[in-house]
């Protein structure tokens, strides 16, 4: 059951959201969340694609801040910036993701990719790299993916063309996502990996709160705001945290998913795993949280984001029955 008279919200970060098919020609053989394997092919293809100065780490670079590499893929914060100055990095502009992690048929195979405010200046260049990407091989058996179409997909799921046999369409700048209104209740269905940590140490399945939550999720809305648009967020953040310690999830059903990556570029082993699950949250008085749930979806929240991690959706209870 929805509220009444409850108004629709906005928030001022661009939103472009892309469905991009490849032709698979052999069995898929991936991992079970792929996109650290994507990322790193992603990133490795972006490189070879615009980098003019070889064998010069990005920060010793003079060119460093009018590069796409450095923006999308090692993004840092500019030396004016007031915020994160003492950090090497700050949140990309992008996430992939694999749609529910299913194809739709054995030879075609889907991934999702998001970008966000300023980062679509570089649209051109994410296609390139990506099709290079699946061109040299995803994963430890190099498996071949050749880019076909890449499909814009609104807020609200409709599908527009705008990529094919090399041919770039208009694009829809209308990307904000618009907040519905409010229900009486949510189910936050969690699935993959939500690694939040909160003052120092991995929120797990019996230590997961809604205060942890939050906060990390409005911190990562705020700095993609900040780093990415032209309109920094001007909120009360410490009233929004205070607020949030008092709220709890009426139900919560999680388990841990033990999960780790090797990271070509720290040549280690990562540990990567976080909650996955399904959580019931009471929406009456609640309506300053709202925007930042929804809008969740698409920020995904935690770490690891960007290869996918962290993500959720949102559904009334009203139209999902919470699993016992």
């Amino acid at each position: 059951m929805f509220c009444e008279n409850q108004s629709t919200a906005h928030l001022a970060l661009p939103v472009y959201q892309y469905q991009i098919g490849f032709l698979a020609p052999d069995a898929c053989d991936l991992p079970k969340y792929p996109g650290s394997a994507w990322r790193g092919a992603f990133g490795a293809a972006l490189k070879k694609t615009v980098c003019v100065v070889r064998n010069t780490p990005c920060a010793d670079c003079m060119l460093v801040d009018n590069c796409a590499y450095p923006y999308i893929f090692e993004t840092r914060p500019p030396t004016d910036s007031e915020k994160m100055r003492k950090y090497n990095a700050v949140p990309h502009p992008f996430v992939l993701q694999m749609p529910n992690g299913k194809n739709e048929s054995e030879s075609i195979y889907h991934l999702n990719l998001t970008i966000f405010g300023h980062g679509q200046r570089f649209f051109p260049y994410f296609v390139h790299a990506l099709q290079q990407a699946g061109q040299n091989g995803i994963g430890g058996r190099r498996q071949r993916f050749d880019l076909q179409t890449v499909m814009q997909i609104s807020s609200n799921g409709a599908k527009q063309l705008v990529y094919s046999g090399n041919n770039f369409q208009a694009i829809n700048s209308n990307t904000l996502i618009e907040t519905p209104v409010m229900p009486d209740a949510v189910k936050i269905i969690i699935n993959s990996p939500m690694r939040i940590k909160q003052q120092g140490k991995n929120l797990n399945p019996q230590t997961f709160n809604f205060k942890g939550f939050f906060n990390t999720l409005l911190r990562r809305i705020s700095l993609l705001h900040y780093f990415h648009t032209d309109m920094p967020l001007e909120i009360d953040f410490k009233a929004l945290s205070r607020q949030a310690e008092m709220i709890d999830f009426s139900q919560q059903k999680l388990e841990w998913f033990d999960w780790k990556r090797y990271s070509s570029r720290q040549k280690t082993e990562m540990n990567m795993g976080g909650v996955i699950g399904e959580l019931q949250l009471e929406m009456l008085g609640k309506e300053a949280f709202w925007p930042y749930i929804w809008l969740g979806q698409w920020t995904h929240v935690g770490k690891g984001v960007s290869m996918g991690l962290g993500h959720y959706r949102v559904a009334p209870t009203s139209l999902v029955t919470f699993t016992k």
